[in-house]
This record gives C-alpha cells, structure tokens and sequence, in this order.
C-alpha cells in the first residue's frame, strides 16, 4: 500500500530518540544530533532512580569482583564481554559525571562515598544527596545538553514508528509538540526509550514507560532478546499511589529490616545474605509473606534517616507514615526490564542504521536478573559506547529504494486509559512476579482480543506487542531462571543457558515523500 500525507521531513546526522541518562551521555558523545523526547527534556526513569551508579573504585575493589558480582546475578545469561565492557568502563563514566558538575556524595576530604546494596559484595555504590542519584545526574546532563549548540531538541515528541529504505533504518516518524506527523530523516537512529512499566498494574516507573522503543523495534523487524525477563522491585511503598513510590534497595544496604505481621524477621530463613539477597530472591520471600498479610520495611534503627535518605521519607510521608516510628508496608512492584533490542558489544542492532543502549537496549550485562545499580552504569558506558561506534562506522543515508514504516502509523487514534489499565491488570495477573502456562496462554489471549481496540491507539498499539512479546518469551522459557519464575517449571534448566530471541516480520506501507529529501540537510517541508 502507498501512502501519500502531508509530512514534513526534516534531516538530521543523528537521531537520538529519548532523554534519559543513555540518551543523552549518546548525544553529548556523538555531538551534532537530535534529541527527540516525548517529555520535557531530562523526564522519564533516569531522574527517578534513588539507588546509585555501581563502579569498582574503592581501593578493596576492582573491575573483575564487580563483574564476578554481575554474573552471580545474572544467572548465567550475562554475556562476560557485555559485563567487562561495563564494570571496566564504570570509573572512568563516573569521573566524565563530575567533570560536567555532578555533584556526588563525599567525605570531609572529598573521596566519594560509597554504599552497598544486594548482591554487591563491597561498597561500591556512588550516590548523591543519599537517595536522589537520578534526579542530580539528570541536572547534570541536563545542563550540559542545554549549553550545546549542536544538539537539537524535539521535546514534547512522540516517536511513532522507524522509516526505513533498503531494509536500514534511516528516520522515525513522529508527531511534533502541534500533533502533526514529521519524518525526521537520519543517517543513523539511537533508541534509548528506556522501559515498559506502564504494562504493570503495580509499577515504580513513571507514565510515559510504556515500551515505545521495544515495540518500534520490533514492527521494524529488529531481533529482541529475552522480553519476559522483567525485574520486580522488592520494596515499593504499598500504597493506591501509581506509579508506587520506591523504597530504594540503599535502605537495606543500610540496614533496614523486612518483617512479618509479627515482627519476625523472615528473610534470614530465605538467604544466607537475608535482605540484601539477589532481588528476585528478595521479591518472591515479600510476595509469599503478602499471601498471608502485609510485608513491612523496618527503618526505625537507621541513623540519621531523614538525611541519608530524603526521598524515602518524604514518599511515606506523603502517604500519612512515619518511618522513624513505624515500619513500612511494602510490595513488589515491576521495576526494569532486562530483556530488549538485542546489540553488540557498542549497541548495534540487528537493523542497519539503528543503535540502542539504556534499558530498552538488551547489550547482554543484566542477564536474567539485574545487579542493584548496574542500571545507571549500563546507560553511561553503553550510551558512550554507541557514541563511538557511530563516530567509527559508517552511516551513509542512502536516496535509492523505496521509504516504508509500519502499517497504520499515520492512522492511530488518542488512547483511552480505561483499556490501557485493563491490559496493566492481565500483565500483573499472569506475567507477574509467578507465572504458569494455563496463565500465560489465557494472557495471550485476552491481549489479542484487547489488540483491535487498543492496537489503533498512539501508545496502545506500543503496550500491546510489548504485552506480546513478554508473554511469548515466558511462554518458551520453560524454567524458573532469576527474575522469571515457572511455579510449573520452578527449578533451573541444567543444560546451557539460552536467550530467547524474537523477531517478526514487518508489514508496511510505502511512505511516498515527493520530493525525496532524506539525504538534504536542513529542514525540507
């Protein structure tokens, strides 16, 4: 089908599609670029996390213990290359941080402050303003995007879909801050749209984690690696608040204590290490303890909480508690995701012309579970990684060979959250922390009946083939391995670890831009 609109099309080198802390460490890296955000720029996951970057810079640490820490973790679906590049990369991204004015947690002599948080087997998490570490790395960058001239911005922008041309991508179809559809024509895209949350009824991330990326990738025809690999949070605030306030896993670091309704502290039962045990671990022993009553996070011996740990309080604060006098009830909430577009080793995907890095990337550290504050660390050294490898590669756009996008991409509709909350409540109830074949298969089924519906909708149509895609990949993997768990397959496969990969052929439309400007600089209308 050829589709003729009146579209706009403007050309840039570099398209980077996403503003959080991958997104724009790519675009300060790569220089002369687009920023394309659905927000405002610096809004999104990043500036939310409380936790830390995890880097080996204490004198006791090194590369190699951090990287043993993140294979632990990853449940030996961590690709050894993908972790040393991270864990070797860490200090230096950290050090590049300061330079541009981050201002981390220090001592009275200015050595930076380290914490520890599960799995981590010294201190070596770098935090600022005890539990704001996201929020002041986004000034940072911030900042420092603002105060280049070769960075453009598109802010308020939805990305809809990928335009391609001999099977490379070279563009992304969006709809401007007016609503209307502009082509953005590039020599190379980088998609770092962070994750899928908003696909969870209880979730800590915020609105607009709704899979974009992840599901552009895939209509595209883009290899997808291991999307039922999703990370649930052990300690979300339990409250009717959405997204549910974190309770950052630094408070356990700390020494904060998970108990039962009767003051017994269970996790000790559970793990040798108890609170500060893998997450998954952690999030299974709380969702049990909920089948019977409430979970609840004790504070209450932490010195100096309000301090160490502003956010925290102020979240539970906000909710009528006090954590200096009382423990805080909590759940597991969906948190990250671990599975993505699947890159290399310097966020190339399986599609000419497209880059990913940042949580919607799969660049093979997390495995099957992430390592608590890897997620900070992954979209510095990852987004400075795919910075060089376009500077190296080369990104020719090319003028021969019909343009194409997504079938229906110019036709959807407003969303209708009533739709989109009955799909959060089928991912929470079968794709959840447990999950079981007779589950999964009624889930794929619900999702497409909701499809026809949902499936013409702006940001619907995204939650509904990343909806697919996670049941799918749970579907195949039969076994219980990190954050997946099978109550019907509840043991690890003792064979080799194996990804899931999924891809699906595209269908589209031939998009005719008459005349041609792909390959013109300049904004061409």
């Amino acid at each position: 089908m050829n589709v003729r609109s009146p579209i706009l099309v403007r050309h840039h080198r570099v398209v980077v599609i996403g503003s959080g802390i991958a997104g724009l460490t790519a675009a300060l890296r790569v220089g002369d670029c687009a920023v394309v955000t659905k927000t405002s720029l610096g809004e999104g996951s990043s500036r939310w996390a409380q936790g830390g970057v995890a880097a080996a810079i204490a004198p006791n640490d090194a590369a190699a213990a951090h990287g043993a820490d993140t294979l632990v973790a990853g449940r030996g679906l961590s690709d050894p290359v993908a972790v040393e590049a991270a864990t070797t990369g860490g200090p230096a991204m950290i050090a590049w941080l300061r330079n541009l004015g981050a201002d981390f947690d220090t001592d009275a002599d200015g050595n930076l402050l380290l914490g520890r948080e599960a799995g981590h087997s010294v201190h070596r998490i770098v935090h600022a303003n005890g539990d704001a570490t996201g929020a002041e790395i986004m000034r940072a960058l911030r900042s420092a995007v603002l105060a280049r001239a070769d960075i453009a911005l598109y802010e308020d922008t939805v990305a809809v879909d990928l335009v391609r041309r001999d099977d490379r991508v070279c563009g992304v179809l969006v709809l401007d801050i007016d609503r209307r559809p502009v082509v953005i024509g590039a020599e190379c895209v980088v998609l770092a749209t962070g994750g899928m949350g908003r696909l969870y009824a209880a979730t800590t991330n915020p609105p607009e984690a709704t899979g974009d990326g992840l599901a552009m990738a895939l209509r595209a025809g883009a290899v997808i690696r291991d999307p039922e690999l999703v990370q649930f949070h052990p300690t979300a605030l339990d409250t009717d608040l959405d997204p549910r306030p974190l309770l950052t896993e630094a408070l356990r670091g700390a020494g904060a204590h998970l108990l039962d309704s009767n003051g017994y502290r269970y996790m000790t039962d559970v793990h040798p290490d108890a609170e500060l045990a893998p997450r998954d671990v952690v999030a299974r022993a709380n969702w049990r303890v909920l089948r019977s009553g409430p979970a609840l996070l004790d504070l209450r011996h932490i010195a100096d909480l309000a301090e160490r740990f502003p956010t925290a309080v102020a979240s539970a604060r906000r909710a009528g508690l006090d954590p200096a006098r009382e423990p805080l009830p909590i759940t597991p909430a969906q948190h990250y995701h671990m599975g993505g577009v699947r890159t290399d080793g310097d966020g190339r995907t399986s599609l000419g012309g497209l880059y990913a890095c940042g949580e919607v990337a799969s660049t093979g550290l997390h495995g099957a579970n992430r390592l608590a504050s890897n997620s900070l660390l992954e979209g510095l050294v990852f987004g400075a990684r795919v910075a060089a490898a376009i500077a190296r590669d080369a990104n020719t756009a090319r003028s021969e060979g019909q343009v194409v996008m997504p079938r229906g991409a110019l036709e959807v509709r407003d969303d209708d959250p009533a739709e989109m909350d009955a799909l959060r409540r089928v991912m929470w109830d079968v794709a959840g922390l447990v999950r079981d074949e007779a589950g999964l298969r009624a889930g794929l089924a619900t999702v497409a009946s909701m499809a026809p519906a949902l499936g013409r909708s702006l940001i619907g149509r995204n939650m509904i083939v990343v909806a697919s895609a996670v049941l799918s990949g749970a579907l195949e993997r039969e076994e219980s391995r990190g954050s997946h768990y099978r109550v019907d397959h509840p043991v690890i496969d003792p064979g080799e670890p194996r990804s899931t990969m999924l891809r699906w052929e595209p269908v589209d439309d031939v998009l005719t831009l008459d005349p041609s400007p792909m390959i013109a600089r300049g904004h061409a209308v």
